[in-house]
């Protein structure tokens, strides 16, 4: 008999911890979620989380570990894979830390299962969403930072170390873009994530003293017509495009799939994302490619997670 239990999935980005739990067919049931704390140290930071996880848990019902089927996380990387070892560039507080054994050890010996967060996206998005019912699919976080995840021939494909597929780190200005957190100069990352947008506007003159200002305000206020705004979202939008470009003459791909906050500017991002791509795509095999919005919006991590559990005999080779 099929073992319809729910999973516990877990969202770690630079913005929002997220945790639900999601049926095997990949619906998301009761969900939580907090701002990611800044200025904590790491066990702070791990307490976060374990309180987040009591709470879906409490809420859900789950008194039992045996109640579930596993847990599946997503985390920014980069990581040590399989072993869930983390240290997130745009989470500070952790460096080394070994999430995957604090998950177990949380659980109960439950089965977890811990990758990259855009790895996740794409698993969710080939699984269920824009990218079902193809075989060649990159998943794209565009939030705090920039990540990604590719599966080719219908498998995820996790390469030497499990980091396959981030994007982010494509060089698409090498010589007078801004220097990535990688310790590069010009990658997409540094160009396209939501902080650097709103430190370049500010330079720019956009609300130039305001230290809680978001890329979210930046897309709305682009979106009424500010020009900085505006230039704002060209800016990431070419340097996406262009390194989308780049991912699609090697890997020959059908379908990207773009998350993340800063997705949700809808045609301020994608048009100029659209014009970068189409002027670098020339290639026939490299013309056929869409670009679309995630599908499952912000639960993509959380059913990408679920999918290590559920479809691990296409998105999870660690065990």
């Amino acid at each position: 008999m099929d073992d319809s239990r729910p999973a516990l999935a877990i969202d770690i980005g630079g913005t929002k911890l997220a945790a639900a739990l999601v049926e095997p067919a990949g619906r998301v049931l009761t969900r939580a979620q907090v701002p990611t704390p800044r200025d904590l140290d790491a066990e702070q930071l791990w307490r976060t989380l374990d309180a987040l996880i009591t709470d879906v848990l409490d809420r859900s019902g789950v008194a039992l570990a045996a109640d579930l089927a596993g847990c599946g996380c997503g985390c920014g990387g980069p990581m040590e894979w399989p072993a869930g070892v983390v240290s997130p560039l745009n989470i500070p507080a952790w460096r080394g830390f070994p999430l995957r054994d604090r998950l177990t050890d949380r659980l109960g010996g439950l089965p977890v299962r811990v990758h990259n967060d855009a790895i996740c996206m794409v698993a969710a998005e080939h699984w269920r969403g824009a990218g079902r019912g193809h075989d060649n699919v990159l998943g794209m976080v565009v939030s705090t930072g920039v990540g990604g995840g590719l599966v080719l021939d219908g498998r995820l494909i996790k390469g030497a170390s499990g980091n396959a597929g981030h994007i982010g780190h494509v060089v698409v200005d090498p010589d007078t873009g801004p220097l990535c957190g990688c310790g590069g100069r010009g990658c997409a990352e540094a160009i396209a994530r939501g902080p650097a947008l709103v430190t370049w506007a500010q330079a720019e003159g956009w609300r130039p003293d305001q230290k809680d200002a978001t890329a979210k305000d930046l897309a709305t206020d682009g979106a009424l017509g500010h020009p900085v705004g505006l230039a704002a979202m060209r800016r990431a939008g070419r340097a996406l495009g262009i390194a989308i470009a780049s991912a699609t003459s090697l890997c020959n791909l059908e379908v990207v799939s773009v998350g993340g906050g800063l997705s949700q500017a809808g045609p301020l991002l994608f048009d100029p994302l659209e014009e970068a791509l189409r002027a670098h795509a020339r290639l026939d095999f490299t013309r056929q490619v869409a670009v679309v919005p995630a599908a499952l919006g912000q639960s993509a991590g959380l059913v990408g997670a679920a999918a290590l559990i559920f479809a691990a005999d296409r998105y999870w080779h660690g065990d």
